[in-house]
């Protein structure tokens, strides 16, 4: 079972992760700051480290570049600063991802996954990572879909927002709700954001698309 190190001064966003990581059967542990993150990764072996980079006593950037110093750990790090030159600083440090705040639970899970992926971190024995359902077949490791012969790689959002529509076969999403889920927040007036990754996503799926139903005026449905 891999294990990831969640790193937040916010109780409520570790809180948030930890569900989520353990809806995957992933074992976590939990650190406030850099300082603290930096003595776990010393005292133990992490497969992905998910951290922010505002915290007091040591912020994420430096912590990963001390982390870099003794283990190559993947990390993905999380921060309300989105601008290209806090992205280009991370990289340099090590930073594996980079995911702005407010992030949609699904995506990052979806990021988590395509990391560990790329690191070969995580390769159990018992478990193929392969979803078959309505003639498709999705490797949530690889985050590739598989129709009619047909293997397409998936963005971290189009897979967030297909295992949203498995994980709720037959129920009607709205778009508020689709939104929420996979951006990671309630916004009015942005129905199109919505529909134009479906249309993405549906092109990916061959002769599965019309899985994705649309229910007029209300918003879209899971019909394998």
């Amino acid at each position: 079972m891999p294990k990831i190190l969640i790193v937040d001064d916010e109780p409520d966003i570790i809180t948030l992760i930890s569900r989520y990581v353990k809806r995957e059967w992933y074992d976590y542990a939990t650190a406030s700051d850099g300082r603290q993150a930096i003595e776990a990764c010393k005292a133990e072996t992490f497969d992905l480290i998910v951290m922010d980079i505002m915290m007091p006593d040591t912020d994420g950037y430096t912590a990963c570049k001390k982390i870099r110093e003794f283990s190559d750990t993947p990390v993905i790090m999380l921060s309300a600063r989105g601008t290209e030159f806090d992205k280009l600083f991370g990289f340099e440090v090590g930073v594996d991802d980079y995911v702005t705040k407010p992030f949609s639970p699904l995506e990052l899970m979806a990021r988590i996954k395509a990391v560990m992926n790329r690191h070969k971190t995580y390769s159990p024995e018992n478990e193929s990572g392969i979803v078959n359902i309505g003639g498709m077949e999705i490797d949530t490791f690889g985050l590739t879909v598989t129709v009619d012969g047909v293997k397409n790689e998936l963005t971290a959002k189009e897979y967030a927002l297909l295992m949203l529509f498995v994980n709720n076969q037959g129920i009607v999403l709205s778009r508020d709700k689709i939104l929420n889920e996979v951006w990671g927040y309630d916004s009015f007036g942005v129905d199109r954001t919505v529909d134009w990754q479906i249309k993405l996503l549906r092109s990916k799926l061959g002769s599965c698309r019309e899985c994705i139903k649309t229910v007029r005026r209300v918003g879209y449905k899971f019909d394998p």
